[in-house]
């Protein structure tokens, strides 16, 4: 497998480090502790996923992972809707953070696209 380096030197991996820090404090005082943790978990998910991505053997193993992490960007995205219809959290802060989400997202379609075409020039 191509080397790709370190996982900490993702663009994707800081960001979305950097907005899972912004969701616990977003949602710090969020007193449906249900609806927190579950947030919390679905973001954390996200720089997890890539790293553990990162790691495997394969890019075969990496994509998957890489999808993954997409889909709890979705998670965190849906989470941040119901947050502002249950008025949660302000809305202009919520549809920050849905936006720079969706950054995340496309960043992961790029790396994935990268590794898959990579994979095809291997076999």
């Amino acid at each position: 497998m191509k080397s790709y380096g370190k996982f900490e030197d993702l663009e994707v991996w800081k960001l979305s480090m950097r907005l899972s820090l912004a969701i616990y404090e977003l949602f710090k005082e969020c007193k449906d502790y249900a609806f927190r943790d579950q947030i919390q978990r679905a973001c954390v998910s996200v720089p997890v996923n890539i790293a553990e991505g990162d790691e495997r053997q394969t890019n075969k193993e990496a994509i998957q992972f890489f999808y993954i992490a997409r889909g709890s960007s979705a998670e965190v995205r849906t989470f941040l809707y119901l947050a502002i219809e249950l008025k949660y959290v302000p809305k202009d802060k919520s549809l920050d953070m849905i936006e720079r989400y969706k950054k995340v997202s496309a960043m992961l379609y790029r790396l994935i696209e990268t590794r898959k075409k990579d994979n095809e020039k291997k076999q």
